[in-house]
């Protein structure tokens, strides 16, 4: 796993073919699309680690993202059509300060019209791009921070916010939002992601310090396993002869795996032995069965 920091004016897809220019492997993908226009976190996964990006996928996100107030566009950020106009002058920092905070709990948010979710066969921006108006569901996000940190006021007032947030949570959807709740039309205007689970911005490094690292022999300094960036998941830890029968494929006996009965049944597990991570299993009716081997045989 390696932790890269995406300039903003590349799609996440650009990094991808960039590391795979840069490191030869063409086996690399990552966790979770950051928009062109933002910038910050993006976690790739390289080689059979490509097998666990699903699971960090699913991992709490944080933002640090400036909302404009006076003008809305159609994509939620600075690079959209302007589609409504107003004067924030009459906001204030109070008002700001509660609306973001009125978010946070669990909801329902409605995707950007120029996002990447699918509908009817296509992906929403690819409706937008034919002129086509379609109705999005809304979907279920949770947001566990949205705390103001500066207020500008103005006839185009900004706010700084820090937000912590589920898997699927736009922030320009919520910069659209809070427009409404404060009655002024809004868009974010600046958005870096500054965390993906245990991966932060402190730890992420920009694509010439990756370059450089290539050229030096010294990127596998950089590299996280995925048994590291599982950490948080319960393990297990195999013998040879169980290794080679999660490398089979075959479920586990439960009273032969120790401290089987903490184990839990709404979690992936992780299976390891002294290398690292090599599959992950759940809890089925007395066994403990692979679903997603990571390491090769070959590589036993």
């Amino acid at each position: 796993m390696l932790n890269v920091l995406k300039p903003p004016g590349m799609t996440s897809h650009d990094v991808v073919d960039q590391l795979r220019r840069l490191t030869g492997l063409r086996r690399i993908g990552h966790t979770g699309t950051l928009d062109p226009g933002a910038c910050g976190v993006l976690v790739l996964c390289l080689g059979r680690a490509t097998r666990i990006a699903e699971f960090l996928t699913e991992r709490q996100k944080g933002y640090r993202a400036e909302f404009t107030f006076g003008l809305a566009t159609d994509s939620g950020d600075a690079y959209g059509a302007v589609i409504a106009e107003g004067d924030a002058s009459a906001l204030d920092q109070a008002q700001v300060e509660a609306a973001l905070s009125g978010f946070v709990g669990v909801s329902e948010q409605i995707p950007p019209m120029v996002s990447a979710v699918h509908k009817a066969g296509r992906r929403l921006y690819e409706h937008a791009r034919r002129g086509e108006t379609v109705e999005v569901a809304p979907r279920q996000v949770e947001i566990t921070e949205c705390r103001l940190l500066d207020f500008v006021p103005g006839q185009q007032a900004r706010a700084l916010a820090q937000i912590e947030c589920s898997k699927g949570t736009y922030i320009r959807a919520l910069a659209r939002d809070l427009g409404e709740r404060v009655r002024v039309p809004a868009h974010a205007s600046f958005v870096l992601r500054t965390r993906v689970g245990r991966f932060t911005l402190e730890d992420s490094l920009t694509l010439e310090e990756v370059q450089a690292a290539v050229a030096s022999g010294r990127l596998p300094m950089h590299l996280l396993s995925p048994d590291e960036a599982l950490a948080d998941l319960p393990a297990v830890d195999l013998t040879p002869a169980q290794r080679q029968q999660v490398l089979d494929g075959r479920a586990l006996p439960l009273f032969q795996v120790p401290g089987w009965s903490r184990l839990p049944t709404s979690a992936p597990i992780r299976l390891r032995d002294s290398r690292g991570l090599i599959a992950l299993a759940r809890v089925e009716t007395g066994r403990l069965q692979p679903f997603r081997v990571v390491r090769s045989r070959a590589g036993s």
